[in-house]
């Protein structure tokens, strides 16, 4: 049990001590708020679509592609989405929240954590690129369509057809969504990824995580961030605890275990990925509720992924 919580504990902790760098930063002017805008731009149009070409183009789909398990990841995800989109939309009281709402309920740190998770405790990753391939093209396309339709300027759009015609033009120009494409497109050729290419889009990928994490802390806004208090907590809940207390048990009735599981728990409950809050300020959102939930699922993840842990290995599902 001890031994979950810590590895929980430094998988996720570095990511929140990044975020709180980021805030002491920018309160002690030493990051400016241009210096945020630019990290997050950069972010949006150049390292995270070259991180997810590179992942998928070094992956061998042809030979390691599941298609039950890649379907099952698709199903559930789109499900999730869509339901929390519904409820969303009912109960939740101030409606321009509703992009930002739904997209750090469903939207999880797939391919960072998921691939740190598997290697830790199995020595291999294999099942993190069907995971990621089953998962994560959804996930940006429905962010997009999302953030589009409940976008601070959907209700100046003229009609529904409107706003669907400015919504799949933004899925087929989403930079992440490229970088996806391509990388796919990258692996059915069976191309090798050459040293000196390898070696460059892997300096420029690695710059991800911590601008977008710098970012999150020096666009934290503390004060307004009281006023989201309670969509924090329900996201929060959501992401860690509901999200994976419905589908994993479906998941062990279809037979998955071990890797599997483990891939299934991280897309499930893992940390709303840092990407959420850049996607949501590039696509014109405040950004306050989605960093607060980047913030505190980072915080509680260590403990909700251990507890999680924890339950599937009492339960004889992993080893």
């Amino acid at each position: 049990m001890l031994e979950n919580i810590l590895f929980s504990m430094n998988s996720t902790m570095p990511l929140f001590f990044v975020m709180l760098l980021g805030y002491v930063l920018h309160r002690t002017g030493f990051l400016s708020d241009e210096f945020v805008a630019g990290a997050n731009k950069f972010v949006f149009y150049v390292s995270l679509p070259v991180q997810l070409f590179r992942d998928l183009g070094a992956t061998d789909v042809r030979t390691s592609f599941d298609g039950a398990y890649v379907l099952f990841c698709f199903a559930v995800t789109l499900v999730s989405i869509l339901a929390v989109w519904a409820l969303a939309k009912l109960f939740l009281k101030n409606k321009a929240l509703v992009g930002e709402f739904v997209q750090v309920c469903y939207r999880s740190s797939a391919a960072i954590l998921g691939t740190a998770f598997l290697q830790s405790i199995y020595g291999t990753a294999s099942m993190s690129s069907m995971m990621i391939l089953g998962s994560v093209p959804l996930y940006n396309i429905m962010a997009v369509v999302i953030l589009m339709l409940e976008g601070p300027g959907s209700a100046q759009a003229s009609s529904l057809p409107a706003r669907l015609k400015k919504s799949v033009k933004g899925i087929l120009t989403n930079p992440t969504l490229l970088g996806i494409a391509a990388g796919f497109a990258w692996s059915l050729a069976g191309l090798s990824m050459p040293t000196m290419l390898n070696k460059t889009l892997s300096s420029v990928a690695g710059l991800t995580s911590p601008l977008a994490l710098l970012a999150i802390g020096a666009g934290f806004k503390g004060r307004k961030a009281l006023g989201y208090l309670k969509p924090t907590a329900v996201a929060t809940v959501v992401k860690l605890m509901v999200l994976p207390a419905l589908f994993l048990p479906l998941a062990v009735h279809f037979g998955f275990t071990d890797e599997k599981l483990v891939a299934l728990l991280v897309m499930l409950g893992s940390i709303a990925t840092p990407s959420c809050y850049v996607m949501a300020k590039q696509m014109g959102h405040e950004g306050v509720l989605t960093g607060s939930v980047c913030v505190t699922t980072t915080l509680f993840s260590a403990f909700s992924l251990t507890f999680w842990l924890f339950v599937l290995r009492s339960f004889g599902c992993i080893v």
